[in-house]
């Protein structure tokens, strides 16, 4: 086998490499090289998006810096090489302008599929209210299946994270757990629990500055912002604990304000839902069936 050949087989297997190195899970995992698929339908889509445009732009370099490194190896001054005297060919300019436009034209149907998706939140089973303060997170359950729930809460860097954070306070970050996970600044006194095989609509907003609420495995994040509202969505497909950030620059502390999801199977979530200070939940149905089970008045004759 030649050098070119072993050389070409070597970038081929260094893509390989770098398109296979999935999350084991939904959190970044030690020496992960790429992003991994998430829990959501969109987050897939996105990661296989991800994956088709890094093989196209891969063969793309190949060829390219290939027939570069080509035609400088074998076309160089020292071989005698003698350059040619036209200045442009009709027909190749027009080979390397229409082959891009057929490849962007090839990336942009399944992306812009994909974005509608994404922006697509008719339908929603349920609503979530979330406003980013400075430094922290309140949420509010609007509706769970049709019901209004009254149940809002605020979630925020749990106390043990917040001690190892504070320069002198003697607690080592590194020991700071949540179970087996090493959660230093990853987890929250009060997490939100969805529901999963549902979907949820998102919107959001914020009380002082831009915020912006980031959950890797759903596939999207969302910009909070002042005087504004935006929408998202998505449906949880796995249960777990999903952990993600502000991803907006909001100011000293924004470092300091995680989030983190506990999805699980909707009958438990109805129960927690049930349980929360202030949940409404439940109240409504239980009216409608004493209503319908009370019996009816007979009207007595006079």
């Amino acid at each position: 086998m030649s050098k070119a050949a072993r050389m070409l087989r070597i970038g081929f297997g260094l893509a390989a490499v770098l398109a296979a190195g999935v999350a084991l899970g939904a959190d970044p995992q030690p020496w992960q090289l790429n992003m991994g698929p998430g829990v959501t339908e969109v987050s897939r889509e996105v990661y296989w998006l991800h994956n088709l445009i890094l093989w196209i732009c891969t063969i793309i370099g190949l060829l390219v810096f290939g027939a570069m490194g080509y035609a400088m190896f074998a076309f160089r001054k020292s071989k005698g090489a003698v350059p040619a005297t036209f200045s442009h060919n009709a027909k190749a300019e027009l080979i390397w302008t229409v082959i891009p436009v057929v490849i962007l034209v090839l990336i942009c149907w399944p992306s812009t599929k994909t974005l509608y998706k994404m922006y697509d939140a008719s339908e929603s089973e349920m609503t979530v209210k979330v406003t980013g303060y400075q430094w922290m997170w309140k949420y509010e359950i609007l509706n769970y299946r049709g019901e209004q729930t009254g149940v809002s809460f605020a979630s925020r860097l749990d106390a043990a994270s917040n001690a190892a954070r504070r320069l002198g306070s003697g607690v080592d970050p590194a020991q700071v757990t949540d179970g087996e996970f090493k959660s230093y600044l990853l987890n929250v006194d009060k997490p939100l629990v969805l529901p999963t095989d549902t979907k949820i609509r998102f919107v959001l907003t914020a009380d002082d500055v831009i915020h912006s609420w980031w959950v890797p495995a759903f596939g999207w994040k969302q910009d909070a912002i002042p005087g504004m509202v935006s929408e998202q969505w998505t449906r949880i497909d796995e249960p777990g604990t999903y952990r993600g950030q502000c991803a907006e620059l909001c100011g000293k502390d924004q470092g300091f304000m995680p989030i983190v999801v506990r999805a699980v199977p909707r009958a438990e979530f109805e129960g927690w839902l049930s349980a929360q200070p202030g949940s409404t939940y439940g109240q409504q149905a239980e009216r409608t069936a004493q209503t319908e089970t009370s019996e009816p008045v007979v009207p007595t004759q006079g």
